[in-house]
């Protein structure tokens, strides 16, 4: 395989100030990508905001030879998300790869979550990732050209206790990257999704001990591989932390088939679950028409 090398590219990253982030702003940018290093500066609740921490990873890319800009706008608002993006062109002319990696956590039962707490999620999250993407996408498209990683989350795929706001924003995500993927395949445009299990700001109270196998620089790889000019792979999932790289998907299961125009009962479904369940001889549809030609096979006999 060619060596991963971004020259000539222009990569946007959210929430590279610390964390994932400014792994893969080092990463990027050690391989000749010019990066606008993005991050508000605030508190992993989302309060407070700051230069600094995007300052210290642009004068950490400076000092190894690479270029960067800082950027400190909120992914939060559409004013924000354009302004990051003008960032890249006001410095650079272009932007070629848009990592979305910025969050925020506010823990708390699905009973006691204040809705304010669940709105800030969503805003930081998912339209953090709309409002970012939908500027680049257009320059993107002008281009024949663009690359899209999404950041979720095992709490979004699979759920996990006290982060119901945190799983609904973060499985939203895989939504917004699917249709990125669909639509933006014409034009060169890739878009996945990663599921990182790493050390920060955000999870090294929740880790433990497990915390330092668990390092941001064993996520990154796949990143820059996945954001490459060469990698053609879209519309994806990936679970990856610690060394470790797995594919995430959704899948459709043969199902049960009442037949043409047979009204069924509970009770029928009830006596053909197993097989509504059986995950053998799966499918994962690429798109609403690959599951809506599945129904058609079977109308069809």
């Amino acid at each position: 395989m060619t060596d991963v090398t971004f020259d000539g590219k222009v990569a946007v990253i959210t929430g590279a100030g610390g964390g994932l982030g400014r792994s893969h702003a080092l990463a990027l940018a050690e391989r000749g990508a010019r990066v606008v290093v993005n991050d508000l500066g605030g508190n992993a609740d989302g309060t407070g905001a700051g230069s600094s921490m995007a300052d210290a990873v642009v004068k950490e890319i400076e000092a190894a030879g690479g270029q960067a800009v800082a950027n400190y706008d909120s992914v939060a608002t559409a004013e924000g998300g354009e302004a990051i993006i003008q960032s890249a062109l006001d410095a650079y002319g272009t932007v070629d790869i848009v990592v979305n990696n910025a969050g925020i956590l506010r823990d708390k039962s699905f009973a006691k979550i204040a809705p304010e707490d669940f709105d800030l999620l969503i805003d930081v999250h998912l339209r953090g990732a709309f409002h970012v993407s939908q500027p680049a996408f257009k320059v993107m498209k002008a281009n024949g050209f663009g690359r899209f990683v999404h950041t979720t989350s095992a709490a979004g795929l699979f759920g996990n206790f006290g982060q119901a706001n945190y799983a609904a924003a973060k499985s939203g995500l895989i939504g917004l990257s699917n249709v990125l993927a669909i639509e933006g395949a014409k034009s060169n445009i890739t878009s996945n999704v990663i599921a990182p299990i790493a050390k920060s700001r955000l999870t090294e109270d929740l880790l433990g001990p497990l915390a330092d196998a668990l390092q941001p620089e064993l996520v990154t790889p796949l990143v820059a591989y996945l954001v490459s000019p060469s990698c053609s792979i879209t519309h994806e999932i990936y679970s990856v932390g610690g060394g470790r790289i797995a594919r995430v998907f959704l899948g459709l299961t043969p199902g049960w088939f009442a037949g043409k125009g047979n009204v069924f009962t509970p009770e029928d479904v009830g006596a053909n679950i197993d097989q509504i369940r059986d995950p053998a001889d799966h499918v994962i549809p690429d798109s609403v028409m690959e599951e809506t030609m599945a129904l058609m096979a079977a109308l069809n006999g």
